[in-house]
């Protein structure tokens, strides 16, 4: 802003229309307007002046700002201090220099901030960049054979979008995520072709085995075939992938035979059932009968005599449909089960030689009760009144046994 001081402080007009303006380094002539007033003459250069002013202003206001780098701001500030120095205008121009020169410590300042955000941005870019190089370094190590290719790419496009660091460290950096990537694409590669080269072992393996089962697919023996089958699934399921856009169609086809033969077998097995349903009532009819006279066993022999029979008419009636088979088995074992548990318990009934232990048993317990009991009675006499208690307690347990005992011994006089 130009002061409020009057322009004849800061310059005159010669007689001759020369005129001069004063600085701190002296007076020296601006120019020479003749014909006119001095006023009008001094007014001139003023104007000129006030257009310096104008432009230091703008210059001040743009540094505040921050709207020029350092180097833009030095490189302004060197200028117009140039163009004030030499400047033909009348007006305070030390001042100017004066308010040129304050702005040398706030572009400093600006400087040392721009040379901290530089610094911060640096050392920010080389953790982004060094945490980048770890996780390419991992990836490299990796099998993440699709995501890690998209991966890459996206480390690259970041990579670029980051600011250098010093050459030596970005270099360094950059070859060690060059060199992952290499790595990556090679052992991708690799893999690959190991995984083709199993397809396509996997598609002449799968080949073979359709191949086997359109020869069985109209077989008869139906068991053996089954097995068969079976067999070929587990080898189409070892045998892993094919080539994807052979896969489906390969597993289409086996599935195809498959489904035809266990078809045929179904309808046979129909069939069959179909014939098989009058068996299946004469051989109820028979277990309902044989059930009623075998179960309960009352006599061991007699129920014997009568599974016998009723298994010899049971096998020559055939075959009944597959799914009451296991019922059937069921009720005829059970009733196999009970002849059997009661020629057991007959058995035990009857064996001499547990017999003579349950009397001997007896005869052991009732000598013990003897004994007891006369001491017992001894003890009474002699006037020990605890004694004789404590004995007849043990009389009282022996008791328990003997009569345990001699039930046992009953069972074998049934």
């Amino acid at each position: 802003m130009q002061s409020s001081a009057s322009p004849a402080e800061y310059g005159r007009v010669d007689t001759d229309g020369t005129v001069y303006v004063r600085t701190a380094d002296g007076e020296r002539a601006v120019g020479q307007i003749p014909d006119v007033t001095p006023d009008e003459a001094l007014a001139f250069y003023v104007r000129r002046f006030e257009a310096l002013e104008v432009e230091v202003g703008l210059l001040e206001s743009r540094v505040k700002a921050g709207a020029l780098s350092p180097e833009e701001a030095r490189r302004s500030v060197t200028s117009v201090h140039t163009s004030v120095l030499t400047a033909n205008a009348v007006g305070d121009l030390d001042g100017l220099i004066g308010r040129l020169d304050a702005l040398t410590p706030a572009i400093d300042e600006h400087a040392q901030a721009r040379r901290e955000e530089r610094a911060r941005a640096q050392e920010a870019s080389r953790a982004a960049k060094e945490k980048m190089v770890a996780e390419a370094e991992a990836l490299a190590e990796g099998n993440d054979w699709r995501g890690g290719v998209i991966r890459f790419r996206t480390l690259l496009d970041e990579w670029k979008a980051l600011p250098r660091i010093d050459r030596a460290a970005d270099d360094e950096l950059w070859h060690r995520l060059s060199t992952a990537r290499t790595t990556y694409t090679r052992r991708r590669k690799v893999q690959f072709a190991e995984q083709s080269a199993k397809r396509d072992a996997a598609k002449q393996a799968k080949d073979a085995i359709i191949a086997e089962a359109r020869e069985l697919s109209t077989s008869t023996d139906w068991g053996t075939t089954a097995g068969a089958f079976r067999d070929l699934m587990t080898r189409w399921k070892a045998a892993g992938p094919a080539p994807r856009e052979v896969d489906d169609k390969l597993w289409q086809e086996f599935r195809a035979i498959q489904d035809e033969f266990f078809a045929a077998r179904q309808a046979t097995f129909d069939a069959q059932d179909a014939e098989y349903g009058d068996n299946l009532t004469r051989k109820q009819a028979l277990l309902t009968e044989a059930e009623a006279k075998v179960v309960p066993v009352t006599d061991v022999a007699a129920s014997r005599a009568a599974f016998r029979t009723f298994v010899e008419a049971y096998n020559a009636i055939g075959r009944v449909p597959r799914e009451q088979m296991r019922v059937l088995d069921a009720r005829v074992k059970a009733l196999e089960v009970a002849i059997r548990t009661a020629e057991e318990d007959e058995w035990r009934r009857t064996d001499p030689e547990a017999k003579a232990r349950a009397e001997e048993t007896v005869a052991m317990l009732e000598s013990q009760i003897a004994k007891l009991q006369a001491n017992a009675d001894k003890a009474e006499a002699r006037g020990d009144a605890a004694a004789a208690t404590k004995t007849r307690d043990s009389i009282a347990t022996y008791q328990t046994w003997l009569d345990q005992a001699r039930a046992t011994l009953a069972d074998f006089s049934r």
